[in-house]
């Protein structure tokens, strides 16, 4: 077992440990507050299984598209993609917790709003239920029928698993983004009974993407240095993944903005009220943080074409976009709960870094169990290696 693949075990018996530790803390927060818990779990699991569903789509879109860059890292969102089947074992939580987190989970609370009476029908425990099911059933099946092929090219001489794969990734990198549009309005939007919106799921599913690719730019960072990564890992792997997150930190940006700006011109009350509960206290604070951090430093960064073909200033902004991303989804979810003002619950960090933990090590165990690279991959040529940074 060389280096890397010991580092892996390592990192894979510490995850554990941390996670299952953390969790034990968060599940002790029951007895002095449940809603707290909840809501913390929710914050956290919503966070990691958009992850996951980036690193999907990464790889279909590779699939499909090809590029030099997902020679290095296909292995990498293949085994943040395998986190799924663990995924739906945690979301068990939430759904014992549906009444505290959803109005349309409250009978009481049905009878007395005039909307969430016309929802009923479509939002209620069972139904919810089911969507998550079939969510589930369908990204599982689809990650696992992925790396079994991506697998079995590395055995194979013919290209026929590559064929399946582009063949599966064709319809699927339409059919996860629509299915899980349905899961982000059941488990994030419907958190506000009266809010609706056409793009928030997207906006939900582009930064899951993000923190996907940032993700990964920090993994291949950390790898660069060891066999086999480090003679075939070039400048132009790295360009190519800055020119990436350039291209969905402007596309995060122009959906996230696009909302706003319909929802600022529009002026409805039901609509302005999911804005001005993220806009008082505290919480206008952290979306500035995130507008400044999110947005801009990244992006007037990645502008520069050495800043892209430097691995060491690749990993910083990738560092601080994954930052970014979690603020985000806080401020996404937390002010329905506490709109009075930006409340940060102890539970919100255990809850975060226990499903975090457990996600980490089953990643780590799915990294280590094939290759660390697809086997068919070009032999490096005339374009300059990256230097092996210390």
């Amino acid at each position: 077992m060389n280096e890397i693949f010991r580092k892996l075990v390592r990192l894979q018996k510490l995850a554990f440990i941390a996670g299952t530790l953390f969790l034990a803390f968060t599940t002790i927060g029951i007895f002095t507050d449940a809603h707290a818990v909840a809501v913390s779990y929710l914050f956290s699991y919503v966070f990691w299984m958009l992850l996951a569903l980036g690193c999907l789509l990464a790889t279909m879109l590779h699939c499909l598209a090809g590029g030099d860059w997902g020679v290095v890292t296909r292995r990498i969102f293949e085994a943040g993609s395998m986190t799924f089947p663990v995924l739906a074992l945690l979301f068990i939580p939430i759904g014992f917790g549906l009444h505290e987190l959803y109005s349309w989970a409250n009978p009481g609370m049905v009878a007395a709003d005039p909307v969430l009476k016309q929802k009923a029908l479509y939002d209620n425990p069972p139904a919810f239920l089911l969507r998550t099911i079939i969510f589930f059933v369908i990204t599982i099946g689809m990650t696992l029928r992925l790396r079994r092929w991506s697998v079995l090219q590395d055995l194979n001489s013919t290209t026929e698993p590559t064929i399946k794969m582009r063949t599966l990734s064709g319809p699927g990198i339409v059919i996860i983004p629509f299915a899980a549009t349905f899961i982000l309005i059941d488990w994030v939007m419907s958190i506000e009974g009266d809010w609706f919106s056409t793009i928030f799921p997207l906006i939900l599913i582009a930064g899951g993407f993000l923190a996907a690719l940032a993700f990964v730019v920090t993994t291949l960072v950390w790898l660069q240095r060891h066999p086999p990564f480090e003679n075939v890992i070039m400048v132009k792997h790295f360009h190519d993944l800055g020119n990436l997150l350039l291209a969905f930190v402007m596309f995060w940006t122009y959906i996230a903005f696009s909302q706003w700006l319909i929802t600022y011109s529009g002026n409805q009350p039901h609509e302005i009220a999911w804005y001005l509960s993220r806009t008082t206290g505290g919480w206008k604070w952290l979306i500035l943080l995130v507008v400044i951090f999110y947005f801009f430093v990244p992006f007037f960064v990645l502008l520069s074409r050495s800043a892209k073909q430097s691995g060491r200033v690749l990993k910083r902004v990738a560092v601080l976009i994954l930052i970014m991303n979690v603020l985000a989804m806080f401020w996404t979810i937390m002010p329905t709960f506490y709109p009075a003002g930006l409340r940060i619950h102890w539970t919100d960090l255990t809850a975060w870094l226990g499903i975090g933990g457990i996600w980490a090590g089953i990643f780590c165990l799915n990294l280590r169990r094939h290759p660390l690279l697809i086997h068919q991959f070009p032999q490096p040529s005339a374009i300059e290696p990256v230097p092996v940074e210390k």
